[in-house]
């Protein structure tokens, strides 16, 4: 039967790369998706010591390991050529390297997949195959399809006394906070990447913390103008300009800050001296298990 392009097939659509599992694409094809697994939970890391004089056993941190994913189903194309691309297409998406998930639920999440095991198609018919794949998400968070980002530059304030002083006195002092509020609104940490753009010297960031405290961020070096560090609290990298490690340079006393599932954090700029180019930019994406 004929198919209209982006016509719903039914059931969950899952997009992996340009392959749009569960509807049909802009070439007439029908990627019918019959099974999904592995979108349920990721593998699980942990490890339990038995007691020696007593019943059970010591249970160590439990850790979400990687993200198995498989899905099954046909592909149903107008004619044997448009079933030859699309085969075609579908190995290249399930690649060697990092390709886009996307699960279209009531909140679409999306992963980073990589082929894990072998793609397996057959045909039925000049116009028919199935198809199988396993693909592996290495971090196992589902996240928001939606970055979300924030900006501030350093805190500044304006106005107040100006001489002569002439009594009585009233401050007009205006004081701007550089700060910027981050907001999970998942069911799993996240962790953002921090972006600062110089010129700065000595740059800090804080996250206060929903129950108050702080976790503190103090890069030891000045940029100039045009140069930006980036801070990567997942990945625990510190990158100027693209390219260069600076992870040395950045103490982390309390830790690397993350975003607690269904709260707030927010990230203030300091430094040494005031500039007003220099600008703190936060990104990061609501998280689910």
């Amino acid at each position: 039967m004929p198919y209209t392009a982006g016509q719903d097939l039914g059931g969950l659509q899952v997009d992996l790369g340009p392959i749009p599992l569960g509807s049909v694409d802009s070439a007439g094809v029908a990627w019918r998706l019959q099974e999904l697994q592995g979108w349920d939970s990721p593998e699980i890391r942990s490890e339990v010591q038995q007691r020696e004089a007593g019943h059970g056993a010591w249970s160590a941190p439990v850790y979400l390991g990687e993200r198995p994913i498989s899905a099954a189903g046909v592909i149903d194309a107008p004619d044997r050529a448009s079933l030859d691309d699309a085969m075609e297409r579908l190995r290249t998406a399930v690649a060697l390297t990092d390709t886009l998930l996307v699960v279209q639920e009531s909140t679409p999440k999306q992963c980073q997949v990589r082929r894990s095991g072998k793609l397996v198609m057959q045909y039925v018919s000049d116009r028919i195959a199935s198809y199988s794949l396993l693909v592996t998400a290495a971090d196992p968070r589902r996240y928001d399809t939606t970055l979300q980002q924030g900006t501030t530059a350093l805190p500044s304030t304006s106005g107040g006394f100006t001489p002569p002083l002439t009594p009585p006195l009233v401050s007009s002092a205006i004081t701007v906070f550089g700060e910027i509020e981050a907001f999970n609104a998942g069911t799993f940490a996240t962790c953002p990447v921090l972006a600062i753009d110089g010129p700065v010297s000595s740059p800090q960031v804080l996250a206060q913390m929903p129950d108050g405290s702080v976790v503190l961020m103090t890069y030891s070096q000045s940029l100039d103008v045009g140069e930006q560090l980036v801070i990567d609290t997942d990945a625990h990298t510190v990158v100027l300009n693209g390219n260069v490690s600076r992870r040395r340079f950045l103490s982390t006393p309390g830790g690397w800050p993350t975003i607690p599932a269904g709260a707030a954090v927010a990230f203030q700029f300091r430094a040494m001296s005031y500039n007003s180019v220099a600008l703190l930019t936060a990104r990061w994406r609501s998280a689910w298990m």
